[in-house]
């Protein structure tokens, strides 16, 4: 079967369907699931046949920062919407910043999606942005298709992203109110602290002081308390201390429409293996300790964090200042949207995760968290047909040759994992397989439709 072709039926020994394993035929039709039949009630039509691989609903990575335009070189739609694919993502969103403009306003977004157009190896959905006095772009952002919104409670980074205040917060807030829509919180506050004097840069030890757990904790008491409050749906991403997470846990006993992610880098790094001057594992919120690391795949597994993503946020090698080591200078970003799935399954499966569990948190949450959820992250007929073929038992190694991103630059280089993407399929069109890709990009831009109590806006 050609690369770019579509797929009528894939056949595999081992389907993810709810929370079983079974052998099964997804039928395709018109780039969506027509009916999944056991083998015997399969009868005719060109099939891929893959064997025992294992086929489960594509990845949706609702935390990629792909920076077109404007920052292209840092990364671009064409390569990581390639590296995507290769990883067996079939929908990324996109956040709003590392573009110029960034995407706060309508007239920013439609920028953004030219930038878009005929590039996209697979689906993509939009993050809106709110800054300070953008209020009154939210709803007309949403009636255009936004999946929903994010913030920055501290320095962003980038100057044309600049981070909100309190009385921000409660003018946008006030705008999302009955809308539906969700905003997302980088949760880090800064807060008075002593800093070592003379203190070596290079060491990620003196990094990670400066950036300690109680920032994350003054931040995620006020999204709490906002979020009670108004009641708009609201999100912490990248979550990478274990101490908020009781915190998290009473507000949404309180009734605070709540949610939470983490990342590969703070499942799968710690802050004891980083070397000295190694900047290519600088990262906001900082990568901690393997004692906290611990608690975060333990809260995973109680059901406290709802999701993993890749929060992709690639830089040029220039920036990572790799020549000074200097961990206070470089810029912070990890790049792994390519290896989300066998990064997550490397360390999950030795720790009691099952595949169903794999759906769950890198399918299905994040479909939701991004209102997404009734075409994507599910094997189910109705659905579009992303799949995503991938042997969890196979090994290999991260070697610069196979990364996808444009620049590869990344912690990951020379690490060994376990579960290989053989094949990637966006809306029954072959798109991926074995290292090559389809010809043409076949993705396309999805939008969120307003949801009804919006219409009167």
């Amino acid at each position: 079967m050609e690369l770019g072709s579509t797929v009528g039926a894939v056949r595999s020994k081992r389907v993810l369907l709810g929370d079983q394993v079974r052998p099964a035929v997804i039928v395709i039709k018109d780039g969506t699931i027509h009916q999944i039949l056991a083998d015997s009630d399969f009868s005719g039509g060109e099939v891929l046949d893959v064997g025992d691989s294992v086929v489960m609903p594509g990845i949706v990575d609702c935390h990629v920062h792909v920076n077109e335009p404007g920052r292209a070189s840092w990364e671009g739609f064409w390569t990581a919407t390639r590296a995507a694919a290769a990883g067996g993502v079939t929908t990324i969103v996109d956040m709003p910043l590392n573009s110029i403009p960034p995407t706060t306003t309508v007239g920013n977004f439609h920028e953004k999606l030219q930038a878009a157009t005929g590039k996209c190896f697979v689906d993509m959905a939009f993050w809106g942005g709110v800054i300070p006095d953008n209020q009154l772009e939210l709803r007309p952002m949403i009636q255009a298709g936004v999946a929903g919104f994010k913030c920055f409670l501290i320095h962003s980074g980038v100057e044309e992203f600049p981070h909100v205040t309190d009385r921000d917060l409660h003018a946008a807030m006030a705008q999302l109110q009955g809308t539906g829509s969700v905003l997302l919180f980088h949760a880090e506050r800064d807060v008075e602290q002593t800093t070592q004097e003379n203190a070596d840069p290079c060491q990620y030890s003196t990094f990670l002081q400066s950036r300690p757990d109680v920032m994350e904790m003054e931040a995620i008491r006020t999204v709490a308390e906002l979020c009670l409050q108004y009641q708009v749906r609201c999100h912490i991403v990248h979550l990478s201390s274990a101490k908020p997470l009781e915190l998290i846990q009473e507000a949404r006993q309180a009734g605070a429409p709540l949610t939470v992610e983490t990342t590969h880098h703070y499942l799968s790094l710690c802050a004891e293996n980083i070397p000295a001057g190694a900047t290519q594992f600088k990262c906001c919120p900082p990568i901690r300790g393997s004692v906290n690391q611990e608690q975060l795949w333990s809260a995973l597994k109680a059901g406290q964090i709802d999701m993993v993503v890749s929060d992709h946020s690639p830089c040029t090698p220039d920036l990572k200042k790799l020549d000074k080591g200097d961990f206070t200078e470089a810029w912070g970003g990890i790049s792994s949207l390519q290896f989300g799935l066998p990064l997550f399954w490397s360390s999950a499966s030795k720790r009691g995760f099952q595949l169903p569990d794999v759906v769950r948190l890198l399918c299905q949450r994040t479909a939701q968290l991004s209102s997404l959820h009734n075409q994507k992250g599910h094997l189910a007929p109705g659905y579009d047909a992303d799949l995503v073929v991938w042997d969890p038992e196979r090994e290999f190694e991260i070697k610069e040759a196979s990364i996808n991103h444009k620049n590869k630059l990344t912690p990951y280089l020379g690490v060994t994992l376990r579960g290989v993407v053989c094949a990637t399929i966006v809306r029954g069109q072959l798109v991926y397989r074995e290292g090559s890709f389809c010809p043409q990009p076949l993705g396309k831009h999805l939008f969120v439709p307003p949801r009804k109590s919006e219409a009167q806006l």
